[in-house]
């Protein structure tokens, strides 16, 4: 689409209830983001309350109308989801607002391929709009969903907002608390604090723009608005800023048992002792999932509104028996969604243990859910998904109106989501928390077989072999195995450790934009076959910068790591001091090199010999320090499995150890926002 040009959904898909809206873009840097927000406008074009605006600390509608979904990594970099139920969307809106916004002194220029894209229900992608040229914004509203009759349509808007989040959301009627200033000043000294309320505090308010319509606007900055009448010269009442409702979160501490010894046992509502088979891990699995499915609907949300599900009563089934051909077939399970006198429908194949799904199976399947008119197939196993790499291969017969989309979800980011709800973002009551908790529970335990992926597969150990005795050979397809189950595992890694912390872990795929992921796997194996190592790198909120992982499978090491900028301001001496007085409490063998502006390494050792001499990190011909590289060594495991001495448990443990061991003393990046700050920032 073009700038200003529309389309009603309806003459693209039969399937457009719920539709799936995607804002992307890249970075040349990799460091590059933005936040999504959503404001939901009545037919005067303003929000009819607070709680129409949904944005990061406001994710969902009580309705299911909206919900950020949250970022999914691409080849580039990232891209954010949203899913609308249209049939849930109130009567009294008419419009619906899409946009983003950078924070602190990012502006949109400074992104590439910024786009976005909707699908339908079905994961069919319908329309694609970029947006050129975005220049100094922060804040750019990428297209609208709005009513006729009794449809909807799409318009791309592209319009920028050089006034930021705060801006634009007070443009459509938002109610914006400005506190950044008096809580910035308050964490502050000196000349510091100084520069920090200068930073954040917003600009003076200019003239009001025109009430215009913006399809045929080209993408320049729109000033910010003007005050209301009867506050002119008067300080503006801070107003209540979106909230979610209560919600409930169990607590991390476990509380002291009363068993009188370890022998005794807590009775579980979910027992995993009797199970003997893998059939019976996978009857139990799928029972216990889809049941908690249907009784916590903010957990069974999270998981299915990606898939196009509405937001409505949910009913779960298992081992269903349905027509096909000679013999009927039992999908493991099968979930249905009555919403407004509609029916979706997804049914679903399970894998425990490690064991690979067979496509004739799900072959089958989807070819049962065309000819009964339902909605999705959803695979659910151990095994991670990767972006251009199908678990399986089914063959789509395109003859068939009706589409049936095939979804994949590992055990692992079932862990991650109820995690997630249950420690950190809380759920509608504390019967819905203990589901969810007795449903880790049994995720977790040994004998369950869900442990997310846990086999390198069986080209690991020749692999390591070939490095070791320099007979790889580029162009080796096990070569490229073992680099697709690396790039897995990195995968669950940022699972595990985003449901511990509770913030967006994602891995970093830096490569040119448009790049094949394939392509990209295949240049990552023949660097494998030179070097013998694999590489990773994750970016975790709120760290100062991103965490590196590196397999070196000649020395079996594994070296964690994460380089943090020096400060803008300040004397050398006194950013080494302090940094190794953060260091306190970290292991005596991290390794501490100084990153200086020239051709030559700067000094480097361990934490223990520097901590009485500091000044050990200062280069001796006086470079300029850019930067400070902390690295952790620790021996990696050999085994291709799970197990304690295998490489998948090691790699898991040495980017926990280094986490909470190191990173957690260093220093938060001064650009880290709170949701205070970041709706109050002008820019």
């Amino acid at each position: 689409m073009i700038m200003g040009s529309n389309v009603a959904l309806a003459d693209l898909s039969d399937s457009v209830g719920s539709v799936i809206v995607s804002l992307g873009w890249a970075s040349p840097t990799g460091e590059g983001d933005a936040d999504v927000s959503v404001l939901l406008l009545d037919a005067n074009g303003k929000v009819r309350s607070d709680s129409d605006f949904y944005f990061y600390n406001h994710p969902v509608a009580a309705d299911g109308s909206v919900q950020l979904l949250g970022k999914t990594p691409t080849a580039n970099g990232s891209e954010d989801r949203i899913s609308f139920d249209l049939t849930a969307m109130p009567s009294g809106i008419d419009r619906i607002v899409v946009a983003a916004s950078r924070y602190g002194e990012a502006r949109f220029g400074e992104l590439e391929d910024v786009r976005i894209t909707l699908a339908d229900a079905a994961g069919e992608t319908l329309l694609r709009f970029a947006v050129d040229d975005a220049g100094s914004v922060t804040a750019v509203i990428f297209g609208e969903l709005y009513r006729r009759g009794e449809g909807w349509k799409f318009r791309a808007v592209g319009q920028g907002y050089e006034t930021g989040l705060a801006g634009l959301a007070t443009d459509f009627g938002v109610d914006i608390e400005d506190d950044a200033a008096t809580e910035a000043e308050a964490a502050l000294d000196g000349a510091e604090a100084d520069e920090q309320a200068d930073a954040t505090s917003p600009p003076a308010p200019t003239a009001t723009p025109a009430e215009t319509p913006v399809r045929q606007a080209p993408l320049e900055a729109i000033p910010a608005p003007r005050q209301r009448e009867g506050e002119v010269g008067e300080p503006r009442k801070p107003a209540t800023r979106p909230r979610t409702a209560k919600k409930v979160t169990l607590p991390k501490t476990v509380k002291k048992t009363l068993a009188e010894n370890d022998s005794w046992r807590q009775a579980r509502l979910f027992p995993v002792s009797v199970l003997k088979s893998d059939r019976d891990r996978e009857m139990r699995a799928t029972s216990v999932l889809l049941s908690v499915m249907a009784q916590v609907p903010e957990f069974s949300r999270r998981l299915t509104a990606g898939f196009g599900a509405p937001a409505g009563r949910m009913e779960t089934f298992t081992e269903v028996s349905l027509p096909h051909g000679d013999s009927p077939r039992r999908p493991d399970g099968v979930i249905r969604v009555e919403r407004a006198g509609k029916l979706w429908t997804a049914l679903v194949e399970t894998k425990t243990n490690g064991n690979a799904l067979k496509a004739d199976q799900v072959q089958a399947y989807m070819d049962i859910a065309a000819r009964r008119g339902y909605e999705a197939v959803i695979t659910l196993t151990n095994d991670v998904t990767l972006e251009g790499s199908p678990l399986v291969d089914v063959k789509i017969d395109k003859r068939r109106k009706h589409k049936v989309a095939l979804w994949h979800l590992s055990w692992a980011e079932v862990a991650h989501q109820a995690q997630m709800l249950i420690r950190h973002e809380g759920v509608g009551n504390a019967a819905h928390a203990w589901l969810l908790q007795e449903l880790l529970h049994y995720l977790q335990h040994e004998n369950s077989g869900c442990h997310g992926f846990q086999n390198m597969g069986p080209a690991w150990v020749p692999v390591r072999n070939g490095i070791d005795d320099e007979t790889l050979c580029q162009g080796d397809a096990r070569a490229l195995q073992v680099v697709e189950n690396w790039e897995r595992l990195i995968r669950q890694v940022c699972l595990r450790l985003g449901g511990e912390l509770g913030q967006k872990v994602l891995p970093v795929q830096r490569a040119k934009r448009g790049t094949d992921p394939k392509e990209r796997r295949n240049r990552l194996a023949d660097q494998l076959c030179l070097n013998g190592r694999l590489q990773a790198e994750l970016r975790i909120d709120g760290t100062p910068g991103v965490l590196t992982v590196s397999a070196d499978l000649r020395t079996g090491k594994l070296r964690t790591g994460i380089d943090i900028p020096a400060a803008e301001r300040g004397y050398p001496l006194s950013w080494a001091k302090r940094l190794i007085r953060r260091l306190g409490e970290a292991p005596a063998d991290l390794h501490i090199e100084t990153l200086v502006d020239s051709e030559a390494a700067g000094p480097r050792g361990t934490l223990e010999r520097l901590r009485p001499e500091p000044a050990d990190l200062l280069p001796k011909d006086n470079a300029r320090i850019t930067g400070f590289r902390l690295s952790l060594l620790k021996s990696m495991g050999s085994g291709r499995g799970n197990a304690e001495t295998g490489f998948i448990r090691s790699v898991d443990d040495a980017v926990h150890r280094f986490y909470t061991t190191v990173v957690v003393h260093l220093e938060t990046p001064t650009t880290r926002r709170t949701p205070a700050k970041e709706l109050a920032a002008a820019g």
